[in-house]
């Protein structure tokens, strides 16, 4: 293969036709007609889903098509495993019979999708026309070629749809586990304890719902000064300025930061050792809770060995249990559990953007049990969570690996060969 890659334009390989949006009347919930989507909205991991029908359908996409958004957010894709009605903000694209192969073709808008990002355009909001679709550059492989291209890659993305099927299912076990957790208990054998239908006299009525009677609801602010703790907010505006941020040095943990109950590095902002030092209160030690005091308030993460010395930053609460008696792994999950978020979301206060502050804080209502019980809950939730971070450790590697592979594929870095009688052309 040359050095110059080659290439030709989709209409040339492909059917294209753009959506247009049916009259009001046309639509129902009944299956009267196609299956109708609007745009993208309706996408799902690999193909859409609706339950909005249209009939007369006005344009229509093929079976085993590529539905593509034209509109904001542009060029996102999905397969169309059967016929759809498309509206304004998609289009449809299907191979050329014995001319290209609809996967290659998919494959090659998803690794150049930014030729239309470049070309996308308007004051509401961004999009894409027919034009921009039709010159869309193809990688000019022959048609033999791009269905062994395709199945190649085809053999990677089952990979990445098993895993992520695989996250989905366990993020279920997930939540059923926690409910149980945060409502049962763990008990002196170490299982659950039984359910509330079935053993009624084993629970309790209180102002978080139903809970075992071991267990004893308490307001933070007395949990705290029981055990000594503290809430403190994170470093003012006046105290720690953004100009002071560097790209080396001590992490600042933000609210943005903080992600399903682990912080998040790739792009925490940091500040030098001896500035860190001038915020002495504000950092962090193994068993402090950091909590989102604005914006999204579910935010939560326990402090571990790697996090003890970083900075609490603004828009973040600094919780420090104290006592030897409080598990901060237990009360980070508690906190972003439902039986304190409905609390949260009635207390926060702002309409633009929801906050909290110490006097609220201090009113939230927690269960209190024993040490042993709050490890014991914290426990089977991290191995719960550890199988679902294996797998999505996993699939940043599957995808990653996608991505090369695509490249290398689509721009010959790679050869293709179809058969033993075909040589690649140096």
């Amino acid at each position: 293969m040359s050095n110059t890659q080659e290439f030709i334009q989709l209409e040339n390989l492909a059917d294209i036709v753009m959506g247009q949006s049916p009259e009001s009347t046309s639509c129902n919930a009944d299956e009267n007609g196609l299956p109708f989507l609007q745009g993208c909205a309706e996408f799902g991991r690999q193909s859409p889903f609706t339950e909005v029908y249209c009939f007369p359908p006005l344009r229509v996409s093929k079976p085993d098509s590529i539905l593509i958004s034209v509109r904001a957010p542009v060029g996102k894709l999905n397969w169309g495993e059967q016929s759809y009605c498309i509206g304004r903000g998609l289009g449809t694209i299907k191979a050329k019979p014995n001319l290209s192969d609809t996967r290659f073709l998919s494959y090659s808008i998803e690794q150049n999708v930014s030729f239309l990002h470049r070309r996308s355009q308007g004051s509401t909001f961004l999009a894409v026309g027919a034009n921009d679709i039709k010159i869309f550059p193809i990688p000019a492989f022959s048609y033999a070629k791009q269905e062994k291209i395709a199945r190649i890659l085809q053999t990677i993305d089952q990979a990445i749809e098993k895993t992520e099927a695989l996250i989905e299912k366990y993020q279920h076990i997930k939540a059923g586990l926690m409910h149980d957790l945060f409502t049962r208990g763990i008990g002196a054998d170490g299982k659950l304890r039984p359910p509330r239908e079935q053993a009624t006299e084993l629970y309790q009525q209180t102002p978080v719902g139903w809970i075992p009677k071991e267990w004893e609801p308490l307001k933070l602010k007395d949990i705290l000064k029981s055990s000594g703790g503290y809430l403190q907010t994170g470093p003012f505006g006046s105290q720690l300025h953004s100009h002071e941020y560097t790209h080396e040095g001590v992490p600042v943990v933000m609210p943005q930061d903080i992600n399903d109950g682990i912080i998040d590095e790739v792009h925490i902002a940091r500040i030098l050792e001896r500035r860190a030092q001038s915020l002495l209160k504000h950092r962090l030690k193994i068993g402090d809770i950091i909590i989102a005091r604005r914006g999204e308030l579910s935010r939560a993460a326990a402090i571990a060995d790697i996090e003890q010395g970083w900075v609490c930053g603004t828009g973040c609460f600094l919780l420090r249990l104290g006592g030897s008696n409080l598990d901060a792994r237990f009360f980070s999950l508690v906190y972003r559990h439902p039986m304190v978020q409905r609390q949260v979301e009635g207390l926060a206060v702002g309409s633009t953007m929801p906050s909290l502050n110490n006097e609220i804080m201090g009113k939230l209502i927690f269960p209190y049990m024993s040490k042993t019980e709050q490890t014991a809950i914290a426990d089977k939730v991290k191995l719960s969570e550890a199988r679902i971070t294996t797998l999505q450790s996993e699939l940043v590697k599957l995808r990653n690996q996608k991505s090369g592979l695509v490249h290398a594929l689509l721009t010959g870095k790679v050869l293709v060969k179809v058969d033993e009688s075909e040589q690649e052309p140096t």
